[in-house]
Order: C-alpha cells, then sequence, then structure tokens
C-alpha cells in the first residue's frame, strides 16, 4: 500500500513538473511570436513611410518622361535608370515604344488613365540609323501614338548620346508644332552636339567658351543653332549632364566635354532654366554615366522632386 501511494505521488509530481513545462513553453512561445509579429508590423510601417515619404517626395503628374538611347543603343541603356526612378517610388507605369524601321511604334504594356509619372522607354529597331531627320520623325511617331492613345499635352525627355543629337533635329523639326504635345523637361547625357572622338574631333581639338560657343563648329551644329528660337519663351527646364574620365582627354571616353557642353550655346538663355552637371573618374565613361546611380539620382531629382 505504500509502495502504491509512493508511486501514486511519483505520478502526480511528474504531471506536475510536466504541466509547468508546457505552461512555459507556451508563455515563451507567445514571447516569441509576439516578438516576431511586432518585427514584421515594424518593418511593415517602416515599408509604408518609406512608400508615403517617397509619394510625398514626388510630384504628382501625368506627364510623361521618354527614355532614348544612343547609337547602337536599346532599352537595355535606359534600365538602369528607369529601375532607380520605380525603387525610389517614383511610378510603378513603365511601358515601352518599340519603333520598327518603317518607323511603326508599337507600344508593349500600358498605363492607367491616372497613372503618376509614367515612363516611356524607347527602343530603335534600326539602332544604327544615322540620318538624324529619320529619327526626329521615329521621336514624332512616338509622341503621336502616346498622344492618341493617353492625349497627353506634355512630356519630358532623357537623352543618352545621339539620342541627344536626334532630339535636337526633332526640335528644330516640330518643335513650334501647335499639334503636338510640348516638351517640359529636358535631360541630356553625354550628348554629341559637336562631334564625337576619333570621327569628327580629335582629343583636345576643340573647345568651348564660358557662353559654350565651341572653337570650331561641326556639322549639324550651324544648322541646329535655330532652336534657340524655338526654345524661347517655351518654359522649358534643362540638364546637361556630361563624364570626364580625368585622364587628360577632357572626355567620357568616346565624346569630348566640349562637345556636350556646346548645348549650352545652341540653346542660349532661350531655357526657363540650363544647368550643367559634370562626372568625373571611372564612373563617368560614356556608357557607365547611364549606369551611375548619382547621374540617376541627379534625373529623379530634376524631373520629379518636389
Amino acid at each position: 500500500m505504500i509502495l502504491n501511494m509512493r508511486i501514486g505521488v511519483f505520478k502526480v509530481k511528474k504531471l506536475f513538473i510536466l504541466g509547468v513545462c508546457l505552461i512555459g513553453c507556451v508563455v515563451i512561445g507567445g514571447f516569441i511570436l509576439f516578438g516576431v509579429n511586432q518585427q514584421t508590423q515594424t518593418h511593415s510601417d517602416k515599408q509604408q513611410h518609406a512608400k508615403q515619404s517617397g509619394h510625398n517626395k514626388f510630384v504628382s503628374s501625368q506627364t510623361p518622361t521618354l527614355f532614348l538611347h544612343g547609337y547602337a543603343g536599346s532599352a537595355n541603356s535606359e534600365k538602369f535608370m528607369v529601375n532607380e526612378a520605380k525603387d525610389k517610388g517614383v511610378t510603378k507605369h513603365i511601358i515601352k515604344a518599340y519603333v520598327s524601321r518603317d518607323g511603326e511604334v508599337q507600344l508593349k504594356g500600358k498605363w492607367t488613365k491616372d497613372a503618376i509619372n509614367p515612363i516611356v522607354q524607347i527602343e530603335l529597331e534600326n539602332n544604327k540609323q544615322g540620318y538624324l531627320d529619320v529619327n526626329a520623325n521615329w521621336i514624332k511617331n512616338v509622341l503621336t501614338t502616346l498622344q492618341s492613345k493617353y492625349n497627353i499635352k506634355k512630356f519630358n525627355f532623357v537623352g543618352h548620346s545621339m539620342g541627344n543629337l536626334s532630339f535636337a533635329t526633332y526640335m528644330m523639326t516640330y518643335g513650334n508644332d501647335p499639334s503636338l504635345p510640348k516638351l517640359n523637361k529636358q535631360v541630356n547625357i553625354a550628348g554629341t552636339f559637336n562631334g564625337v572622338l576619333n570621327m569628327n574631333e580629335k582629343v583636345n581639338e576643340i573647345s568651348v567658351d564660358a557662353n559654350g560657343k565651341p572653337s570650331r563648329m561641326n556639322p549639324p551644329y550651324p544648322r541646329l543653332r535655330k532652336i534657340q528660337e524655338i526654345y524661347k519663351g517655351q518654359h522649358i527646364d534643362v540638364l546637361n549632364i556630361y563624364g570626364d574620365l580625368q585622364d587628360g582627354t577632357h572626355s567620357d571616353g568616346r565624346v569630348s566635354n566640349s562637345s556636350s557642353k556646346s548645348l549650352k550655346y545652341l540653346l542660349g538663355n532661350s531655357p526657363q532654366s540650363y544647368r550643367e552637371s559634370k562626372y568625373e573618374g571611372p564612373n563617368a565613361q560614356h556608357s557607365q554615366l547611364h549606369e551611375n546611380s548619382e547621374v540617376a539620382n541627379d534625373i529623379i531629382k530634376f524631373l520629379w522632386e518636389r
């Protein structure tokens, strides 16, 4: 009987200890779950705060921004800059405009009727087209397609390398056409306005004065000087970005700083504002400029920051 009582007490103690352990596990587990939930909620709150901050930081405009690559480029040339804008909360509406060799425009993707700060990545099938008048017409075709589908009134433009020269030709040819959307802001990256090294310019051969006037004007620069009149009174803001490798060539390796900076003389005092941004070192190389996070930030601030 005493043995049975001892066994009973042992069982009670065992059950008591097991119960205490189970309660402890439940309590500890509850604290762990609470902590995880709090961390998740905090992370979610931070994400929401960042999203709201980004939304408040940028303008809420329905004006689209067109990105155009340079000679032998593609939409991939614009990808980094566009993704930077998307990641920072500028927009979530991005489409591509493919231009065939015949100039036909096909839009890939779509944005909603109330899209904020939409972006259009232009890709030319014939990306080695050297006739600037043809390129200018293709830019017009993109704009009229967007105008027909989305009824756009204004647009921003970001160009790299020869894309800027093509756009300058567009403005010279169509910039005064009242039936077309109006240019709002323009970003030029490594513009080839007065030549390309080892094509029609030698290293350190041409210089520009304080007004951007080149010591020698290469075609089609003289012909483009009429765009000064076209920009006058249209309240256009211009950002001109160029790179200097700091290797003594005063260039980004392909385009001289004098060629890029000669845009200032082309436009004169006609833009509402004009600013130059110089980048230096290996990341300022011609093709690296459109992969440069500082350049992307400069563009984002200029185009969309309040």
